[in-house]
C-alpha cells in the first residue's frame, strides 16, 4: 500500500528526452555524433534552448 502523502511528494516521471549530443571528457564540451561542437549547430540550439551538460559534479568539485 502506498502512503497518501507520496502521491504529492514524489515527482511523476515525465517523457524521456534523448539529447543529440554527448559530453566529451577530453574537450570538456558537448559534441555532436559527427564530432562538431554542439554549440555550433544553430538548429540544435533553437530546438533545445541550451546544451547544458549533465556532467556537472563529475568535472567540478564545487557543483
Amino acid at each position: 500500500m502506498r502512503p497518501f502523502t507520496l502521491n504529492y511528494v514524489l515527482p511523476r516521471t515525465g517523457p524521456t528526452a534523448v539529447t543529440p549530443y554527448r559530453f566529451d571528457e577530453s574537450l570538456q564540451l558537448n559534441v555532436l555524433p559527427d564530432g562538431r561542437l554542439a554549440v555550433s549547430d544553430p538548429d540544435l540550439l533553437l530546438a533545445a534552448g541550451t546544451t547544458t551538460s549533465t556532467a556537472g559534479s563529475q568535472t567540478h568539485f564545487d557543483d
